[in-house]
């Protein structure tokens, strides 16, 4: 089996003196792509590099997080588009990402609604896919995006309100889910209701997870086989056939063709 890792934050700066390691994981694991999630200028570079020094496994999304709207300035923000620009000819960025929205910033609110507008409309613009952090706000996400012309859209560790998973389906937009499909009953609800077809898995590394099987592990994609085994118990399915099938949804999301 194959495994995929859509939303690890490689280029974080926890990752640093280990990111040889992390690979080496993924790789004996067999996860054969990676998508490095930016959440501003530095770690968009970050990115960058790391796809450039592995092509074909990991792959760069770049973007600017709610969480970095507050330190951003105009000039950072600037170079930050025309950075997407220019990667936009590079076959390393496959997304911009990690962008949206999180309630726990609420002072800065309409800076945040400010930044998602300009990447939602780059992305419209670059005919690139979009990896949104909905945090508080999936419902009012939801409700935006279609008036932006952004033909792919993955909504990242989609948790609530689980209303508004019928219409995320029905737009063709994707979710992916981590660790928590293990041990998470609300998670596993959802695993539950969600087309396989619109599923994705990731890690959200370096975040770390407090409960058995992954209490005090560092997180890497070689969880990534875990997961897909709790989806198969979840949907009553063989774990190959939900790999290949993530695997499928992968290629499809990002326009790529994965190495056999």
């Amino acid at each position: 089996m194959k495994f995929v890792d859509v939303h690890i934050h490689l280029s974080d700066q926890e990752y640093a003196t280990c990111f040889e390691e992390v690979i080496a994981e993924a790789e004996s694991s067999n996860v054969v792509a990676l998508v490095s999630n930016s959440v501003d200028l530095k770690t968009s570079l970050g990115s960058l590099e790391l796809a450039e020094k592995h092509p074909r496994f990991v792959y760069a999304a770049l973007g600017i997080h709610p969480w970095s709207v507050q330190t951003l300035t105009d000039e950072k923000l600037e170079k930050m588009l025309e950075l997407i620009k220019k990667q936009k000819r590079n076959k390393t960025i496959v997304a911009v990402g990690e962008i949206g929205l999180d309630l726990k910033y609420m002072q800065i609110w309409e800076k945040q609604l400010s930044v998602l507008d300009l990447m939602l409309h780059l992305a419209e613009d670059l005919d690139l896919p979009a990896i949104i952090h909905s945090r508080g706000t999936t419902a009012q996400i939801v409700d935006m995006l279609p008036s932006y012309r952004v033909k792919k859209v993955l909504l990242h560790w989609f948790s609530n309100p689980i209303s508004s998973l019928s219409r995320v389906v029905d737009n063709g937009y994707y979710i992916s889910e981590g660790a928590p499909t293990v041990y998470s009953s609300g998670i596993r609800d959802i695993i539950r209701e969600v087309p396989l077809a619109n599923l994705l898995t990731e890690t959200d590394g370096p975040v770390r997870f407090f409960k058995p099987p992954f209490q005090g592990k560092r997180t890497t994609p070689a969880f990534i086989p875990q997961i897909v085994s709790a989806v198969a118990e979840i949907k009553d399915m063989r774990s190959e056939d939900v790999a290949n099938q993530i695997i499928a949804n992968f290629q499809q999301f990002f326009g790529l063709h994965l190495n056999s």
